[in-house]
């Protein structure tokens, strides 16, 4: 993380007032419109969002390009990471308590740039649907919330393609058929070009930044009853500053499934998917020479199975995984060490959706989870003080030890009148792969580790409760949800500790327990010229961990007390559409020193309070103007936007800097984003 501020300040810095801010741009919104009125009230499964990415609208988001991340971040109940993160956070949860599904197959730090570019092309983008914690038993390895995205399939009939050119990334897509009406190819890719733009300066020509992605889907209808999918995606990340700091991360997912329908409504699905994140980084400053690796592989198959039995829905399957987690792989200087693990994950479920009556409806399901961690690495005790008791080696696939999850869900809609409806719901989740992070937002510096012979799952029990209603015409509807959420075996790091202190991350953390609460209330205008949404959320999360903070309840590093976010779209004639949002958040949780001392000729900082500070609110409004005009055979587009357009700063970064002599010390607030314009260009044939 140090490198990659370091980098974006080496490049984008500004210096405004007092302190050092940097520059970059995130551009505004892109909007996401989840399903009807009558849907949202009718459905049973509480805290889900259904969202409906063909509804997109033609803003363009940061730098030219529409953000589907962005665009949850929106949503009432879910919070930005920060100014430059794509990772979301639900409910008192962090982004690495989320599980995000490409096509069934997992995907990790959802974000180029780190961060301020969505690893999700949405050109390659179907639909979506964001489950709050409230899981349908179908859905597991997250205990915070899932996101599960289809990408979209190619045109069967003819052949289409479109271009996006934004201020600092371009884009294309090509759709058509195999062979007509039975198969097709969608390829979309995108990369930016500020590499290009440094080779043209004489300071910071022998820098690198830039991404690339690409998503690529093929189906092909067999006959009636079945279909064939093939998905693969694939992002990389680089980021240098010239013999400074080498810093790269990847993502890579690929599924196969084959779709076979009983009837028209019932159905099976057979996936056999794998999911590859990896980091390689490299830094040289203050002479430290550093390189650091680490990965997540995970090779699955899935079972599913929809089964529709009049108004009864039955939805049962198993998932079988195998896991390989290098927790981190460095050398400093002449020093080499890795940790690498290996698990096998399994997990059976069934869930039942089925009405009582005419005015209830209920969501119940069972999943249960059984967490193998392999042999053929050193596993080991750990002793109060952090030290190793005991090394353990077992043979290679020998199972160390299984952990037992038994997760039950249950959501019910009461349908009180026809414009109104009261929803409860409870959910057991859990979760085996954990992330550390030095940081509040998530970098490729994070660590992972899986659930071991003395890490335990992480389990997260979540009750709501949601009043919701809508006007007879479904023009407004407004909803009111309350929730309080407990996990137990949730890790941080102990007093002292920090990402490199040890290789064997075991050491780095102890577990403890973790709280939130709070209430969401969001109002939506649906139908006419002006449409949107505003929402509200007061929410509290908190942690407590024996050997941390004195073993007191703690404020977690996502506490932020008071969220709103309102959003307006405004369709002017058939050529211009208009929109604006408006963001507030109360300021992040932060552990500042709480004084220093002098030891020889260094001062070293200590600290008597986990999270006891609170960084600056965060607020900012955006604005956005689209010009489009549809030809015979293609469209032309022209986007004008404005990000925070009285120009905040919000806090990126705090950091405490001494003096010369070391007397004094200050906190300094380092920024991303000031008032940013952009324009992209884009066309569809």
């Amino acid at each position: 993380m140090f490198a990659l501020n370091t980098l974006l300040a080496t490049l984008l810095a500004i210096p405004v007032a007092e302190s050092d801010t940097i520059r970059t741009e995130r551009l505004d919104e892109v909007v996401v419109t989840s399903n009807s009125a009558s849907l949202r009230i009718g459905q049973v499964q509480t805290g889900a969002e259904q969202l409906k990415l063909k509804e997109l609208t033609a803003s363009p988001q940061l730098f030219g390009n529409r953000d589907i991340m962005r665009s949850i971040q929106l949503l009432p109940g879910v919070k930005a990471e920060s100014d430059a993160s794509s990772g979301f956070q639900v409910r008192g949860g962090t982004a690495a308590q989320n599980l995000i599904l490409l096509d069934l197959a997992p995907v990790y730090n959802v974000g180029h740039l780190g961060g301020l570019f969505s690893a999700f092309n949405d050109d390659a983008l179907a639909a979506a649907t964001l489950y709050k914690g409230m899981l349908p038993a179908q859905y597991g390895d997250a205990s915070s919330a899932v996101l599960d995205v289809t990408s979209r399939t190619g045109h069967k009939q003819e052949y289409h393609g479109g271009l996006s050119i934004g201020l600092l990334a371009a884009k294309a897509t090509i759709e058509g058929p195999i062979v007509k009406d039975k198969a097709s190819l969608l390829v979309t890719a995108r990369r930016s070009y500020m590499d290009m733009f440094l080779k043209l300066t004489d300071n910071f020509r022998n820098n690198t930044l830039y991404f690339y992605d690409v998503n690529a889907k093929a189906d092909w209808t067999i006959n009636r009853r079945n279909q064939l999918f093939l998905n693969f995606f694939t992002g990389r990340d680089r980021t240098a500053i010239n013999d400074m700091a080498d810093i790269r991360w990847s993502n890579l997912s690929a599924s196969l499934k084959w779709l076979h329908h009983f009837t028209d409504d019932s159905h099976a699905q057979s996936t056999l998917y794998y999911s590859g994140y990896g980091t390689d980084n490299g830094i040289d400053i203050l002479d430290m020479n550093i390189w650091f690796s680490g990965h997540i592989r995970q090779t699955g198959f899935r079972q599913d199975f929809h089964l529709a039995l009049g108004k009864n829905v039955i939805d049962a399957g198993l998932q079988s995984v195998l896991m390989n987690v290098k927790s981190a792989e460095w050398q400093q200087v002449t020093l080499h060490e890795k940790e690498q693990r290996r698990a096998w994950e399994n997990a059976a479920w069934v869930n039942m959706t089925f009405p009582i009556g005419s005015k209830v409806n209920i969501s119940a399901g069972l999943r249960l989870n059984a967490f193998s961690p392999l042999g053929g690495s050193l596993y080991y005790d750990i002793a109060p003080d952090g030290t190793i008791d005991w090394y353990y080696n077992y043979d290679k696939n020998e199972i160390v030890k299984t952990h037992l999850t038994l997760e039950p869900r249950l959501s019910m809609n009461l349908k009180t009148s026809e414009l109104t409806s009261v929803k409860l719901g409870y959910a057991r989740t859990s979760q085996n792969l954990h992330a550390i992070r030095n940081q509040s937002t998530s970098t490729p510096f994070d660590r992972y580790t899986m659930s071991s012979n003395i890490v335990k799952p992480e389990v997260a029990d979540q009750v709501s409760a949601g009043f919701y209603m809508m006007t007879p015409s479904q023009m407004y509807d407004f909803s009111l949800e309350t929730y309080y959420r407990h996990i137990d075996n949730v890790l941080d790091y102990r007093d002292g500790k920090s990402f490199g202190s040890e290789i064997e991350i075991e050491r780095l953390v102890l577990p403890g327990q973790g709280k939130s609460y709070g209430f969401e209330l969001s109002a939506r205008k649906n139908s006419g010229r002006l449409t949107g949404w505003a929402s509200y959320t007061l929410a509290w999360s908190k942690t407590q961990i024996d050997g941390v903070n004195n073993g007191k309840w703690y404020d977690a590093s996502n506490d932020r007390r008071h969220d709103i976010n309102i959003v307006a779209l405004y369709r002017l004639n058939k050529r211009w559409s208009m929109s604006a949002s408006w963001v507030f958040n109360s300021g992040q949780a932060f552990t500042a020193p709480s004084g220093k001392y002098q030891i020889e000729d260094n001062w070293i900082y200590y600290y008597t309070e986990r999270n006891g500070y609170r960084a600056p609110d965060y607020h900012h409004l955006d604005v956005s103007a689209v010009w489009s005009k549809h030809y015979r055979r293609h469209t032309k587009e022209w986007a004008f936007s404005i990000y925070n357009l009285y120009n905040h700063y919000n806090p990126y970064l705090i950091n405490f800097e001494d003096s010369e002599n070391g007397a004094r010390t200050r906190a300094v607030q380092y920024s991303l984003f000031g008032i940013v314009p952009s324009v992209s260009f884009n066309i569809k044939f």
